[in-house]
């Protein structure tokens, strides 16, 4: 899976916080990394906020998403390169100060870099991914790779790129799943109540990994 870099432009003001976590959400669970969405929101809405109390609502603001290694960057730029975000440690009355301490603590790693009129507030997170393209690093995950590799044949090399890859991909596991459910038909089996019992299952493997 190619993870281009994205990006998505806005104006910092506190109704528009909802609407840039939930396009962040969706946009990882296309990259597959759902997993990592909800300290993904974290940090976008501390840097929204960041910029709403130190340079201005309406400030006109861009976030950026893209893949660092096997981290996921995700930062936010915006035209004010006076007001520099500092760490600071925030008392139990304090009304600001810790949009930084929670950033810094649900990442690997945070900075600044300064452009001639812009700023770019950045921080990395932790993936299980095994490398910037790849899928994440879960044996089950790749079992499943194999299979559809294996049921794909030749097909597996011209399936293109990007979204049309992933789309491509998800109809050639949908076809391995009414083989295999088939498959179950003949031999005997109820194919609805291997579809329920292996729904079950994986929300409760799910479940266990949240």
């Amino acid at each position: 899976m190619t993870r281009r870099p994205w990006e998505l432009p806005f104006l910092a003001e506190p109704e528009e916080v909802a609407g840039v976590r939930r396009l962040l959400r969706l946009h990882l669970r296309l990259w597959g990394l759902a997993d990592v969405a909800a300290a993904a929101e974290i940090c976008a809405s501390e840097l929204v906020a960041n910029v709403i109390r130190h340079v201005g609502a309406g400030t006109p603001s861009t976030l950026a998403v893209e893949m660092n290694g096997t981290c996921l960057r995700v930062a936010l730029r915006d035209p004010d390169t006076r007001a520099l975000p500092s760490l600071l440690s925030a008392g139990p009355h304090d009304e600001s100060g810790r949009g930084l301490v929670m950033l810094d603590a649900v990442s690997e790693r945070w900075g600044v870099i300064l452009g001639a009129e812009s700023k770019l507030v950045w921080c990395d997170l932790a993936t299980p991914l095994s490398s910037p393209d790849g899928h994440v690093n879960d044996p089950r995950v790749s079992k499943g790779e194999a299979c559809l590799t294996l049921h794909l044949g030749d097909a597996a090399s011209s399936l293109g790129e990007g979204r049309i890859r992933t789309a491509s991909q998800q109809k050639a596991a949908i076809g391995l799943i009414v083989d295999l459910l088939h498959w179950l038909r003949a031999h005997g089996c109820d194919p609805d109540e291997a579809l329920e019992l292996a729904q079950v299952r994986f929300e409760a493997e799910l479940s266990q990994v949240g």
